[in-house]
């Protein structure tokens, strides 16, 4: 069955927020994004946990590429990370922005540009995302590269090509550096080393303003 295609949503206020958490694999994103989904639901909130690479056609085939030895080109990799980035928020995230959702994705604009904007040509990919619409608020979990190192190897599993040490430093640094100049709008850095709890109370207070005008749902998911 072909997915339902909504229209585009240009020069549009969406009623909705976009919350991003992004951060260097090891970071806890994924854990912490879901507890939050779990937290605004029970407050009220209808809420969405989402990610990137998406679930869609182009996020699948990332996720196969990345699994590759040896894997495609950095520049092919830039160019589905940015088409993949368009696709999810038109079929997905859009339409639960107009119903008055909080989206809450795990990476998504931020990630390019750090990813592949140390990977490959950074200017050029900055321009393969131009039209990806902005996060309300973008949320860096910022841990030091050996920190996330032991995290990933407490998972065991097999590294993907972005999961390289020496890599994901670099990476690092072009988060905060992405950070300090707000390239993808608003971004709040908080610190995710240690506990999980203290880590989550430093999200919940950096969204508090961004919800006051987010509608509540009164039942249902």
């Amino acid at each position: 069955m072909a997915r339902r295609r909504p229209k585009q949503f240009r020069g549009t206020r969406a009623r909705g927020l976009l919350i991003v958490l992004e951060g260097i694999d090891g970071a806890g994103t994924t854990t912490q994004g879901r507890r939050l989904v779990r937290r605004l639901r029970r407050r009220g909130w209808r809420a969405h946990f989402t990610c990137e690479p998406s679930r869609g056609p182009v996020g699948r085939y990332i996720r196969a590429c990345l699994a590759q030895t040896p894997g495609p080109s950095s520049e092919l990799l830039a160019l589905l990370f940015a088409a993949d980035r368009i696709d999810h928020y038109e079929s997905e995230i859009a339409p639960l922005l107009e119903a008055g959702a909080v989206v809450v994705s795990d990476r998504y604009l931020l990630s390019s540009l750090a990813y592949q904007g140390v990977e490959g040509d950074a200017r050029w990919v900055a321009q393969l995302n131009d039209r990806a619409p902005r996060a309300d608020l973008t949320i860096l979990v910022d841990v030091p590269a050996a920190v996330a190192a032991r995290r990933r190897s407490g998972r065991g599993g097999h590294p993907d090509r972005y999961e390289r040490g020496a890599f994901l430093d670099g990476v690092a640094r072009r988060y905060r550096e992405l950070a300090r100049r707000r390239t993808a709008g608003a971004v709040a850095v908080v610190s995710g080393v240690g506990d999980q709890r203290a880590i989550a109370t430093a999200i919940d207070r950096v969204i508090a303003p961004r919800l006051r005008g987010a509608p509540r749902r009164t039942a249902g998911g």
